[in-house]
This record gives structure tokens, sequence and C-alpha cells, in this order.
């Protein structure tokens, strides 16, 4: 369907990342294959309402039925934008209900195995070092990680300028351990694009996640651990050490402090381990 091409080529031009776009494409294609390319002006918000309770019944969980529901937002107020309809019934829609899931982090001891198992002596080990620690040294996130140029780095200040969802840049920081890192990494990384694979090409947003998930293995870590799970330590390390919700989401590059907010619970659930083992009414006999 034309309109959905356009859609696509709305987005990309928009720069949001390739996971981002291939869902909105899978998401768009399923929601057309099951109106039979049914006319989107003929499409109701009754219709649409039938389309979400299949996705019910085929067993999709609550966060990808609201992903499929937020694409389609997405690309109906698109299609108002550009006039194609006259009427958007994405507004009469609301979205499920998530289940409220903590983030995944590493604690202090499974993050310091994770950082020192590559082996920094030669190139390819020392630029994933690098990836981890700059990961969890600056909280960005993996789309924004492969897209770092040289010429972004303030090396003086130790700031990264990156660019995240919809283009919008933000400044981030690193501290001394990146810093001897990258000094190192440098001295025989002379490409445009900060981190790129044997043949000098930019890093995918794939091979990252396996970098990260192979070094986790090597590390003997028991839980999954993805680029996000680094950003989500970043956060909740931050906010256990002191800083403020806000800064922290400033950093994040969160648009809303709501979506911050969930680090609090993982940090009052340690507020709260450290009250009941230490305090003596909440001890136990």
């Amino acid at each position: 369907m034309k309109e959905v091409e356009k859609f696509l080529i709305y987005i990309q031009n928009r720069g949001f990342s390739l996971h981002t776009y291939n869902s909105y494409e899978k998401d768009l294609k399923d929601f057309i294959a099951y109106f039979n390319n049914k006319k989107l002006k003929d499409i109701t918000v009754g219709d649409i309402r039938f389309y979400i309770r299949s996705l019910y019944d085929r067993k999709y969980k609550v966060a990808t039925i609201a992903r499929h529901i937020s694409t389609l937002k997405s690309f109906y107020k698109y299609l108002e934008s550009e006039n194609i309809i006259s009427f958007n019934p994405m507004v009469l829609v609301s979205n499920p209900k998530k289940d409220k899931k903590l983030p995944n982090y590493l604690n202090y001891e499974d993050l310091e195995k994770l950082l020192n198992t590559p082996d920094i002596n030669n190139k390819w080990g020392l630029r994933d070092a690098l990836i981890l620690e700059m990961l969890y040294s600056t909280g960005i996130r993996v789309s924004e990680l492969v897209n770092i140029k040289i010429k972004d780095i303030d090396f003086n200040a130790r700031k990264i300028l990156v660019f995240g969802k919809g283009r919008k840049e933000r400044i981030v920081f690193y501290g001394s351990n990146c810093a001897d890192l990258l000094e190192k990494y440098l001295q025989k990384q002379h490409e445009n694009y900060l981190f790129t694979n044997t043949k000098g090409n930019r890093l995918n947003e794939r091979t990252v996640r396996q970098i990260v998930s192979d070094t986790a293995l090597k590390a003997h870590i028991n839980v999954k651990v993805t680029p996000h799970t680094l950003r989500h330590t970043y956060a909740t390390h931050l906010l256990n050490g002191g800083a403020d919700l806000k800064s922290v989401g400033d950093l994040l590059g969160h648009e809303s402090l709501s979506t911050t907010g969930i680090y609090t619970h993982v940090s009052n659930e340690r507020l709260r381990q450290v009250y009941l083992s230490t305090h003596p009414r909440a001890k136990k006999n």
C-alpha cells in the first residue's frame, strides 16, 4: 500500500532507528493484511478495535499490543497531517495498561566482570571494551552509539554530541576509565565513525548487541545482558549515588519524567533492603 510506503520513508527521513523502522513496517504489514487491503478511509474505529482484539486472540503480550497501537497512532497522525484522511479514528483508541516491569540492571560485581572481560591487547578486544565502557559510562542507546563520529567527541571536556530519537541532539559525558580506553583505541582507529568492523564500515546495532551478549557469556553472568541493560545500569547507579531524577532523565534523553520514573522503583527497593537490614524494629529475630 502506497500510504504505508510513504509513511516509512517519512520516518526514515526523520532519523528513526533501524529497529524502530522495522517494527513499524512489521506492524503495518500485519494491519493491512488483516483488512485485506481495504481502503484506509473505509476502516472505522470499530474495525480497528476488532483488529486489536485479534492481537489478544493471538496471545500477543500486552507490551507488543501497545507497540502495535503506538504504530497505528503514529501512522494515522501522519495520514491526517497529509490530508489523506479527514478523521483520525485512533484518537478514540486507548492504550492497554502495561504491566510494570522493573528495568534489568547489573550489580557492581557483574558489571566489573563484564567490563574487564575483553582483551584490550588486540584491536578488536579494545574496541569491544570501549563499546561496553561507553554504553555504561554515557547511558546512550545502541542506535546512538553506532552513529558516533570522531568529530562528535570533545576530548578536553570529555563529552559527546549524540543524536537521539527523531534526530534530537544532546550532550553526554564520560569519565576517566572511558577516556583512557578511547585514547588507546584511537591510536589504531582512523575512520570517520568511531566504531567500525573489519572492513572499515560503520558497526551496526545487531553486531553491538551480539558483542554485549557474547561478552556476558564469557564473563559467566547469569542474566541476559543487552546494550539497554547497560543503559538501565547507568541510570540506576546514578540514582543510587544520589543523582536527582530530572538530571538523569536529561542525560538519558527522556522527554518526560514519567519515563525516568521507573528507575525510582529500583532505587526504592534498594532503600527498602537497607531499612530491613539495619533498622532495629525491621530486623527479624
